[in-house]
């Protein structure tokens, strides 16, 4: 199970992250970029930024769902926007998907993502409880 640790000899989080985290005895989940897509591929949200984020953060709780984890195993996220200003007003989106103790997280601008009407991708490493972790029975050997 990981645990959140914020030094009491640093700044305090102001918002829905953590300075650090600390885990092992679990399922490491490496979590690829995610960006507004629908199940059917076409783009959520077309230049709203509060929709994107939402739609980003469902898909990857549904991955991490699939396998038994929820938005709380999340251990670490990595943020790429191509509108830091607006992102920073999608705080309340967030707090529909994370309770403290909260990931550490790491935001930055980009100049754009691969579709130009994509606002937000976020990737992001969690650690399932073996007590919890599903294995997808349609999961491939990457090493063979």
């Amino acid at each position: 199970m990981a645990k959140s640790f914020d030094p009491p000899n640093i700044w305090s989080p102001f918002g829905a992250f953590s300075q650090s985290v600390i885990s092992g005895n679990g399922q490491t989940i490496y979590l690829k970029g995610q960006v507004a897509l629908g199940l059917d591929g076409q783009i959520i949200g077309d230049g709203d930024m509060a929709t994107q984020v939402a739609q980003v953060l469902r898909n990857i709780s549904d991955i991490l769902g699939a396998m038994g984890g929820k938005m709380n195993d999340i251990v670490s996220l990595q943020q790429f926007t191509t509108d830091i200003q607006a992102f920073m007003r999608c705080g309340e989106v967030r707090t529909r998907f994370f309770k403290a103790p909260y990931p550490v997280t790491t935001t930055l601008e980009v100049s754009s993502l691969y579709d130009q009407r994509l606002l937000v991708e976020i990737t992001g490493i969690a650690e399932i409880p073996l007590d919890r972790f599903i294995m997808p029975e349609t999961a491939l050997e990457m090493h063979q």
